[in-house]
């Protein structure tokens, strides 16, 4: 599909004595169960230059940027783009993967360099905010690639039932 992905299903919670404990997938279905500073699990989504060229013509943004590394490259891009709506949609995936009942109300996002297609997108995201009496929880999120390199970093309030 034009979303597909693969996911790194396990996120660590370190435990008092320094311990990493066992990897577990951790799914919240209340704010409670939501802990400060947890990290959610990373995935890295399917950005081929086919999907993401699928992607960009789906929302009329058919053109060579987004459908040929050749074609990104004459309008000065490294390689042909990975759509921004799509690198937000592959954030909001990451959100409900670990909140499935989660309503997201806000992702503001700071596009520092291109995704690139063909190349890994990482998404990651951690817990810095709970407001358990708004039912409201802050991520911070980023997009890296392989070498570690942030290409989109951003926020996102996102409410949870209590």
């Amino acid at each position: 599909g034009a979303l597909s992905f693969r996911r790194h299903a396990s996120c660590h919670h370190g435990l008092k004595n320094g311990n990493q404990g066992e990897t577990r997938i951790m799914t919240v279905e209340n704010i409670n169960d939501v802990e400060f500073g947890e990290e959610l699990a990373s995935f890295t989504p399917d950005t081929s230059l086919e999907n993401c060229s699928k992607f960009a013509r789906a929302v009329g943004w058919g053109g060579p940027r987004f459908e040929s590394h050749e074609g990104a490259q004459k309008e000065g891009f490294p390689g042909a783009l990975v759509p921004g709506i799509m690198g937000m949609g592959f954030m909001t995936s990451t959100i409900h993967a670990w909140a499935p009942s989660a309503k997201i109300e806000k992702i503001d996002t700071i596009f520092r360099a291109p995704m690139i297609a063909d190349t890994a997108s990482i998404i990651g995201a951690v817990v810095t905010d709970i407001d358990s009496d708004e039912g409201l929880v802050e991520l911070d999120m980023t997009i890296k690639n392989d070498a570690g390199e942030t290409r989109v970093l951003g926020t996102a309030t996102v409410r949870i039932p209590s």
